[in-house]
């Protein structure tokens, strides 16, 4: 494992529990698209069908067990915890444009058309675009809080550092996947906005705030 790739999983680690803490300790989600949070559920949930079929590592299977339940834990937060706190009215964001073009082409474009194969693929394009109701729900509310942007940032940071990561890895280990690498550039760019802003006004103490 190189460094890359070591603080990309620690800072989408340090993202989740930046969320999670964020919810238990104001007890409240307000501001959080809960349809993000379902997305990056779905993801997990259909990227790790392999810990029934096989074994990597310790720190591997650490990891993905922890990502799913985390991503249940947010969810259950959100729909059952501080549901009377949820802003479903801002949260309205179309999931089914997301949903239904990434499930066909995950058939379509994907290593090997296997059922297994084809779920690591479609969880692979998801994540690309899961981010996408969290965006839309705060350029509709005009602002964020300053823990939300927090979250958003490490989870952009963890997606710039895997782009490192398969860098490092074409380079000394012949290693390529087109099909992460396009999608992970996707999820870049998407944040590029973000970074920026985060930046130029949420490390001078200003509120973030996205165009509608």
């Amino acid at each position: 494992m190189n460094i890359f790739r070591l603080t990309g999983d620690l800072s989408h680690l340090a993202a989740i529990i930046i969320l999670l803490r964020k919810i238990w300790k104001s007890r409240s989600c307000a501001g959080i698209s809960a349809k993000s949070q379902i997305l990056f559920a779905v993801v997990f949930t259909t990227r790790y069908l392999d810990l029934l079929t096989s074994f990597i590592s310790f720190y591997n299977t650490t990891m993905k067990v922890v990502y799913i339940a985390c991503a249940y834990a947010t969810v259950y937060l959100i729909y059952v915890k501080f549901k009377a706190t949820y802003d479903g009215n801002h949260d309205t964001f179309r999931v089914e444009f997301l949903l239904v073009p990434v499930g066909g082409l995950s058939f379509v474009v994907n290593h090997d058309f296997s059922p297994l194969e084809i779920l690591w693929t479609f969880s692979i394009y998801l994540e690309s675009v899961a981010i996408l109701p969290q965006l839309f729900m705060i350029s509709k509310t005009g602002e964020a809080e300053t823990i939300t942007t927090h979250y958003l940032f490490f989870l952009g940071l963890y997606r710039t550092l895997y782009l490192f990561n398969w860098i490092w890895r074409f380079y000394f280990e012949g290693f390529f996947d087109l099909i992460a690498i396009a999608a992970g550039i996707v999820q870049t760019v998407l944040y590029c906005d973000f970074f920026y802003l985060y930046v130029t006004k949420v490390l001078k103490g200003k509120k973030l705030s996205l165009p509608a």
